[in-house]
């Protein structure tokens, strides 16, 4: 069973599924979690039932990002705080929304490495960062314009930051998940003309669990995975390898 004995992980998006999922995964591995998200009551929630620590701060805001993460002590991170945007194609886009997608998902994403990297060259024992990306990010999807272009953006931020940090022993990888059907993304991909023909092209044919994304995630933080860096991982069914 992976150790986790080196330091603090913190986990933003922690109040959403895959972000709770994999603060649940991390506290039973034995793992020191600081959870941070948008919604107070969840995190309240997460942090009475597995004991982890809470943090607030916001995504689309560096100096608060800045102040929340100074002089906190880090060895790993899970970028997982994301927006979803909107379903629209290129010609009828709301670029307000476009700008804010790019702001939280793959702006924040960089602000927390940012500032979590400082921490974790500070302590000097290396590190271990997961960018939760999309597999919209690896192919085209329709009415994704806006999520797709952010979560690209972060894959390539993943792939630099390894190259940058990988002197100081800090590893940074992406997990590019497939659609987990959830309340918030049913309205969308368990409408029929949309949801058929997409689970008809994955050779799994069905949708992904919230922990079948953590788990992946919690291996990529352990030592299992201490020779892996900049990589981009599909966990969607084979649907990319079509």
């Amino acid at each position: 069973m992976a150790r986790f004995d080196k330091g603090p992980i913190l986990v933003t998006g922690a109040s959403g599924g895959i972000g709770g999922a994999t603060v649940r995964q991390l506290c039973e591995a034995g793992a020191d979690v600081i959870a941070s998200g948008r919604k107070k009551e969840a995190l309240k929630t997460l942090s009475q039932d597995t004991g982890c620590r809470t943090l607030v701060f916001d995504l689309e805001d560096e100096e608060s990002i800045c102040e929340a993460l100074d002089g906190i002590d880090l060895y790993g991170v899970v970028n997982c705080g994301g927006f979803g945007g909107e379903i629209a194609t290129p010609m009828e886009t709301d670029i307000s929304i476009f700008d804010k997608v790019i702001t939280i998902n793959a702006r924040g994403a960089l602000l927390v490495t940012k500032y979590a990297s400082q921490s974790m060259l500070r302590l000097g024992k290396g590190g271990a960062i997961v960018n939760v990306s999309s597999q919209a990010s690896l192919v085209g999807l329709k009415g994704h314009i806006s999520y797709g272009s952010s979560k690209a953006a972060l894959d390539n931020i993943t792939r630099v930051s390894a190259l940058e940090l990988g002197q100081y022993g800090i590893r940074v990888n992406s997990v590019n998940p497939s659609v987990v059907m959830t309340p918030m993304s049913a309205w969308y991909w368990d409408r029929p003309d949309v949801r058929d023909p997409f689970l008809k092209t994955m050779p799994l044919g069905r949708w992904a669990t919230e922990d079948e994304i953590a788990a992946p995630i919690v291996f990529l933080l352990s030592d299992g995975a201490s020779m892996i860096s900049g990589v981009t991982l599909p966990i969607d069914g084979g649907f990319t390898a079509v």
